[in-house]
This record gives structure tokens, sequence and C-alpha cells, in this order.
């Protein structure tokens, strides 16, 4: 078992935090169905902006699963220091340090993963992090999520991982990609094994664990002591529990029955209402319904339709109707490509993992 200060995680499958997906409602999903840890959407470390209502609505932590881990990002020590305060003041009980988003918008202001170009501003973050939450008899575990590099002729991970280490960074997560692969191509993990085989802390193997079999791979390949799986999991939380009975067993779950899936869907979007209000909550689970119906039988007409719909009673009615037209043809999932060929359905490759 893996623990991060005073907390004992339940087992090594974490959910990673994807901006606009991971927010409460997904995250306590996951944990039900198999996950052991989950980081929240990022939080930027501007004060200015935690007041606002997306900031506000990310660290709204109530009735979560715990343990309750946030994270935050930016490119200013002080500033980051005060956000881990902030937060922590507000119910985090871990810290999660941003230095692997690739997207522009984060790395045009020095954070997320541009910060892998600048190791002294990196060691000036985490240090300051760590004293500001991380020691004392009330210690906060502090975390940092990075990429290999910056780009392939630049792949500092063992470097970065050292500073972590030498400035108390609790566990370290690598996504086996540079900030310049963006999601492009496969991820490497030999980089991930350098740093685990270098490494005193917990590392933790991300990029690409997709299936059960693939998670078996990683963890084999990497001698990680979790992985963290992201993008695999929109539209298909319970692969937690596949790979976690994959894991124990060697045996393979079989696809879980269109029924059991649409109650899933179901509970998920009350939640998800719930918790976005009428208005919000039906466009922002628009993604989500995507997700869980790309590939099946007429999917494709069911969204245009469904982006139309602007009341929940009328979404939750069109996913029922779609989901009780699946049962018809079969008890469990099939997938078809818009030919209606056989085929899986693709993660998104435009959020971040």
């Amino acid at each position: 078992m893996l623990t991060l200060g005073r907390h004992t995680l339940r087992n090594n499958l974490f959910v990673a935090p994807m901006a606009g997906v991971t927010d409460r409602p997904f995250r306590q999903l996951c944990k039900h169905l198999g996950a052991g840890y989950a980081v929240s959407e990022m939080v930027a470390s501007n004060a200015q902006l935690w007041k606002s209502e997306k900031t506000m609505r990310r660290a709204n932590h109530a009735g979560e699963v715990e343990p309750i881990a946030v994270q935050i990002a930016g490119a200013d020590p002080d500033m980051m220091a005060e956000a881990a305060r902030y937060n922590v003041a507000n119910g985090a009980q871990i810290i999660d340090i941003n230095m692997g988003c690739p997207a522009k918008k984060v790395c045009n202001v020095a954070a997320g993963s541009a910060l892998l170009q600048n190791e002294a501003l990196v060691a000036r973050i985490v240090s300051a992090v760590v004293n500001a939450v991380g020691v004392g008899a009330d210690a906060v575990p502090v975390t940092l999520k990075i990429r290999t590099g910056w780009n392939r002729e630049n792949r500092n991970a063992l470097a970065i991982a050292r500073i972590a280490e030498e400035a108390g960074i609790s566990m370290l997560t690598v996504h086996g990609r540079t900030r310049a692969d963006l999601y492009h191509g496969e991820a490497e993990y030999e980089t991930i094994a350098a740093v685990k085989a270098a490494a005193r802390i917990p590392v933790v193997a991300n990029g690409d664990i997709t299936s059960p079999r693939k998670a078996r791979e990683v963890l084999a390949a990497t001698g990680a002591d979790a992985i963290m799986i992201g993008r695999a999991a929109q539209g298909r939380p319970w692969l937690f529990r596949e790979i976690a009975h994959f894991l124990a067993t060697g045996e393979l779950l079989p696809p879980p029955r269109v029924a059991e899936i649409q109650r899933i869907m179901n509970g998920h979007l009350e939640d998800h209402y719930a918790f976005y209000g009428e208005f919000t909550g039906v466009r922002t689970a628009r993604k989500h319904i995507g997700w869980y119906t790309r590939g099946l039988r007429g999917a494709q007409a069911f969204r245009h339709r469904m982006n139309t719909l602007d009341t929940t009673r009328e979404q939750l009615a069109a996913v029922n109707e779609f989901f009780d037209a699946q049962k018809a043809f079969s008890e469990r999932l099939e997938y078809v490509d818009e030919e209606g060929a056989g085929d899986e359905p693709e993660t998104n490759d435009r959020l971040a993992a």
C-alpha cells in the first residue's frame, strides 16, 4: 500500500487531473469504480481568480472520498506557496504541483511543462510549496507531476526528480512524453524506469495506459509504484475496476452490460447536474455523454440531436432512450465506426492527461 503523509491509498490506480473533466462528480465516480486516488482539476495560483465561479467549483470537495488532492499551477514561487496554503485551508489534504500540462495557454505564461526548461525555477517553486505546507507537525504532502522533458533532445526528468526529492516532494508522477510531444505519438517508458531506479520516493507512471494488459506491462516496464490514467477513463470509468481485477487475478472481466452502463451514466449525470446547476450542467455534460457513446451504433446522429437539447430533463431522457435502443441490439456494448466496422472508441487527444 502507498502512503502519502498520514494517508494510506486504497490501491495504486490513480485518476489523472484533467481540466474540464476531473470535477468532483467524475472523481467520485472513478473512486467508486475502483480508483484508489484522484487529483483535482488544476487551480490557478493567481489569487485574483480564487473567488471566481470556476475556481470555487474546482475547490469544492464536499463529501468527497479522502484523501483530497488539489493540483495547483503557476510560475511564481511566492504565489504558488500562497495557493498551497489557501487550498489546504479549504480542505486540501495533498497538494500536487503541475509541471506536466503542455497546453499553450498554460505554457505561454511559463507554467505547466514549460517550467522544465528552467531547473532553477523548478527548485524555487517546489521548495516554496513544501516549506509553505509540507513541514512541521501539520505537514501536508506535496507531490509533483512532470513530463520527461521539454523536447526529445532535452529530456531532463532525472534532474527534475533529484531537485524534487531534495526539496521534500513526497511523490512524483511522470508522463512519458515531452512538452513538445503534446499528446502525439506513443508514450515512452524508459525515462520513467530510469527515474524510478534513481528515486527514493514513490514514482507514478502516466501515459497511454488504456487497458488492463497495458497497465500490467507499464508497471513491469517501469517498476513504478502506481499508474495514473487520464483520457482512457473518459466515458469508461469502469476501466479502474477492470485493471484492479486483472492485476489481482490475471483474468479479464467481461465488458459491462448495457444496463449497468446506463445506470452508471444516470448516476453520473444526476450528480453532474446537481453540481453545476441546470444551465451549465446540461452543457458541460455533453462531452461526457459524447465519450460514453463514442463508437456505438447510431452515436453520431444521437450526438447531433443531444447538442440541440437545452434542459437536463430532455438530455437525460434522450440518453436513456439511446441506451434502451442499444439494449435492443445486445446486452453488451458493440462499437462500430462510421462505416459500420467493429472498432473501439478512441480517447480524446485534446485534453490533458
